[in-house]
């Protein structure tokens, strides 16, 4: 293979596969492009994208957040033990912000301060999130959502799903800050090799404690979102998240080794995913085979990437 056609394939692979689900499904399922459907389906991506571009902040500084599908389910939790009127949304968005915040700030300590490997140390944080969870609902949460986080979760402006602006709100300020500001190059020399970043004076530490923090917070806002999708919440909502935004990550080009990724290759991760479920419901197969076809798409991404 030419090395500069490889070169190609390791940079925009994830585009291609975009691209080949979008000919698979106009061929295997003619309804796959009708108005709901494409609605429905970004209505799908937008929490994954969302907790997948914290998780991938994490991953860029060389860490790893098994959290973040437990930072969701208290988001959601907490979002339906109020009122339930739309008065209660700011007092909703602050406290699950402090969650999350808190939820990274423990992680990133752990991790840079008592050296606890990350799988551990954000393992840890999930099976106490879920414990306190389970303390406050009983194991049986209810109330529901107000009305405005409903909508924003599950309603369409035309065709246009209102969740969208939200993940836009989310990744337009990430890839400004990246790939155009000197933070961002910071964090960036910092995942690739944090002993230079200490070299050159950067506050390594806190690069990293705060991708942790920041991870736990895009954790809570899809955690709201997601739950206005449903509405009415358990206490497993955002259940495998953990792996999908980790898959959707590196299927995006970011290094599990750390230093490398852009943030529009996580959407488009994100995209792939949802394609692979979607396409198998459309064309009538187990929803089984959405696990099956999720791992072949990973292991043709991951021959994609290796020769990065």
């Amino acid at each position: 293979m030419p090395p500069g056609f490889t070169s190609l394939l390791s940079r925009y692979g994830i585009y291609l596969f975009m691209v080949v689900f979008l000919l698979v499904a106009a061929v295997a399922a003619p309804s796959f492009f009708s108005r709901g459907n494409l609605s429905n389906l970004v209505l799908q991506i937008v929490p994954l994208a969302i907790v997948a571009c914290g998780q991938a902040m994490v991953i860029l500084v060389r860490g790893l957040d098994l959290s973040v599908s437990s930072v969701m389910a208290t988001a959601a939790v907490v979002a339906t033990s109020f009122s339930g009127h739309d008065a209660d949304i700011p007092s909703i968005v602050l406290l699950s912000l402090a969650i999350g915040m808190c939820a990274g700030l423990v992680n990133g300590l752990l991790v840079v301060k008592r050296n606890v490997s990350p799988f551990l140390a954000t393992l840890a944080t999930m099976i106490v999130l879920q414990g306190l969870r389970f303390a406050w609902t009983h194991g049986a949460p209810s109330g529901l959502m107000p009305p405005l986080l409903h909508r924003i979760g599950a309603g369409t402006w035309g065709f246009i799903p209102m969740n969208l602006p939200v993940l836009l709100a989310v990744a337009l300020p990430l890839v400004l800050v990246l790939h155009r500001t000197t933070l961002g190059r910071r964090v960036v020399i910092t995942g690739g090799n944090p002993m230079t970043g200490r070299l050159l004076g950067y506050p390594v530490d806190a690069i990293v404690i705060g991708a942790y923090m920041l991870s736990g917070c895009l954790a809570a806002i899809a955690g709201i979102v997601l739950g206005g999708y449903a509405q009415i919440v358990d206490n497993w909502v955002g259940r495998g998240f953990e792996l999908d935004s980790i898959v959707a990550a590196v299927l995006g080009g970011f290094a599990l080794s750390g230093g490398r990724g852009n943030v529009a290759g996580v959407i488009a991760g994100s995209i792939v995913l949802a394609l692979a479920g979607n396409i198998v419901l459309l064309i009538g197969l187990p929803v089984q085979f959405q696990i099956i076809l999720k791992g072949v798409v990973i292991v043709f991404a991951a021959a994609c990437y290796a020769r990065r």
